[in-house]
C-alpha cells in the first residue's frame, strides 16, 4: 500500500475536509433526485428538466469574474461554509413549501438558480483550499480521495433519497438541509491559512488572469476543454427521470438507483487511483477513459433493461473518474497558490458547462429527437471530440506524468 493513504487517514484537517464534502455532496444528490422527480411530475417536460440545468449553470457565467477573485482574496474556509449554509437554507425552504403544498414550476426554477449561485462560489473555494490542507506530496492521493467523497455520497444518497421521497418528500428536503449544515460546521475544523497567502487582486487583467494562465498552457487548456465538450455532449443525467419513468418503467426508487450507478463505478475507480496513483502515460489513459465514457453512454441510450442501463452507468462513472483525477491534478499541480482561486473558477465554469449546460443540451435534444436518440447522439459526439482533441492537443495525449514542476514543500 502506498504511504499516502495512511498519512491521509491520520490527517485531521483532511478528514474534516473529506467528511464535509461527502455530506454536502450527499445533500445535493438528494436534492437533485427530489427536485427532478417533482419537476417532471409537475410538467412532464424533458425541456423543463434541461432548463433546471441551465439555471444552475447561469450563475457561473454571471459571476465568473467575482468567483475566482473571492476565492483568492478571502478565507476559503469561510466562503465554503457560507455557500453550504445557503444551500441548507434552500433545502429548508423546499421542505416548508412541500409541507404547505406551495411548490411550483417557477419556484423550482428560482431555487435552481439559488443553488447554482451557491455552488458556483463553493467549487473553486473548495478546490483551492485542498492544497492548503495537505502537503504537495499527498496532493494527488488527496485529490482522488476527495473526489471519492462525492462519489461515495452519490452511491447511497440518490437511492436513499428516492426511497425517502416516495415515503415523505418533506423529510427528504429536511435530511438534505441537515447534511448541508453539518458540512458547513466541519469547515471550521480546518485551520485558517496565513494571511500572507492571500494576495490582493485588482484590475481587469488580474480578474482575467485565470483565463490567460490556462490559455498559455496547452495541456491545461486541452484537459479542461476535453472534459467540457465530452461531458457536454455525452451527459444524460437530466434525462434520468424520463428514462426511469417512460423507458425503464420504474419509480423514484429506480431513479435513485440510476443516479447512484455512475458513482458506484467512480468510487471503485477512485479507490484504485488512491492506492495506485497515475504515474505514467497519463495523457493516453485520460483519452482512453473519455472514449470508454462515450461508448458507455451509447449503450445506456440504446438499453431498455434496467440492469443493463445500470451497468452502462457504472462503466461511465469509472471512466469519468480517471478523466476527473487527471484534470484535477493538472489544475492543482500546475498552478501557484495565489492563482488557484481564479484558475479553479475557470475550471469550475467548464465543469458546470459540461454538467448543467449539458443537462440543458440533453433536455433540448430529447425534446427534438426523443430521449434515446439524444443520448446516443451525445455518445457519438463524445467519441468525435476525443479523436479531434488527440489531433489538436498532441502534447496532452503524449504527456507522461501529472506534474512538470519539481516538488516543493506543501502547507500542513
Amino acid at each position: 500500500m502506498p504511504t499516502e493513504l495512511p498519512s491521509l487517514r491520520h490527517h485531521r484537517p483532511f478528514q474534516a475536509f473529506w467528511l464535509s464534502r461527502t455530506l454536502t455532496a450527499a445533500a445535493f444528490q438528494i436534492l437533485a433526485v427530489a427536485t427532478a422527480w417533482q419537476m417532471y411530475s409537475l410538467t412532464g417536460s424533458a425541456l423543463d428538466l434541461g432548463l433546471v440545468g441551465l439555471l444552475e449553470f447561469a450563475p457561473r457565467i454571471l459571476f465568473l469574474l467575482q468567483i475566482g477573485q473571492v476565492a483568492d482574496r478571502y478565507d476559503r474556509r469561510l466562503i465554503a461554509a457560507t455557500t453550504k449554509a445557503a444551500q441548507a437554507l434552500a433545502a429548508l425552504l423546499l421542505c416548508v413549501l412541500t409541507l404547505h403544498g406551495g411548490l411550483s414550476r417557477e419556484l423550482l426554477f428560482g431555487l435552481a438558480f439559488w443553488l447554482g449561485t451557491a455552488r458556483a462560489f463553493e467549487m473553486p473555494a473548495m478546490q483551492a483550499l485542498l492544497p492548503n490542507v495537505v502537503p504537495q506530496a499527498l496532493l494527488p492521493a488527496a485529490i482522488a480521495a476527495s473526489a471519492s467523497a462525492m462519489q461515495a455520497a452519490t452511491i447511497v444518497a440518490p437511492a436513499a433519497g428516492g426511497l425517502l421521497f416516495a415515503a415523505d418528500p418533506a423529510a427528504t428536503y429536511a435530511l438534505s438541509g441537515l447534511c448541508m449544515a453539518l458540512g458547513c460546521a466541519l469547515m471550521f475544523v480546518i485551520k485558517k491559512p496565513p494571511r500572507s497567502e492571500r494576495q490582493s487582486v485588482k484590475g481587469w487583467e488580474n480578474l482575467l488572469a485565470g483565463l490567460h494562465y490556462i490559455r498559455a498552457r496547452r495541456d491545461l487548456l486541452g484537459a479542461i476543454s476535453l472534459d467540457l465538450f465530452a461531458v457536454l455532449l455525452g451527459g444524460a443525467t437530466a434525462l434520468l427521470p424520463v428514462f426511469a419513468s417512460d423507458i425503464l418503467h420504474t419509480g423514484p426508487w429506480g431513479l435513485g438507483l440510476l443516479r447512484s450507478a455512475p458513482a458506484v463505478g467512480a468510487i471503485g475507480m477512485s479507490i484504485v487511483l488512491a492506492y495506485y496513483p497515475l504515474r505514467r502515460r497519463v495523457g493516453q489513459l485520460m483519452f482512453a477513459a473519455v472514449i470508454l465514457f462515450g461508448l458507455a453512454t451509447i449503450v445506456f441510450g440504446l438499453s431498455s433493461s434496467l440492469w443493463l442501463s445500470l451497468l452502462a452507468l457504472v462503466v461511465l462513472g469509472a471512466a469519468d473518474m480517471i478523466s476527473m483525477v487527471v484534470r484535477g491534478a493538472l489544475v492543482q499541480l500546475e498552478t501557484p497558490d495565489d492563482m488557484r482561486g481564479r484558475v479553479s473558477a475557470i475550471n469550475g465554469l467548464f465543469i458546470g458547462a459540461s454538467n448543467q449546460l449539458g443537462e440543458f443540451e440533453s433536455g433540448l435534444t430529447a425534446h427534438w429527437f426523443g430521449p434515446q436518440a439524444a443520448v446516443v447522439l451525445g455518445g457519438l459526439g463524445t467519441l468525435l471530440v476525443a479523436v479531434l482533441w488527440i489531433r489538436w492537443f498532441p502534447g496532452l495525449y503524449q504527456r507522461q506524468t501529472l506534474s512538470s514542476q519539481p516538488e516543493s514543500q506543501g502547507k500542513t
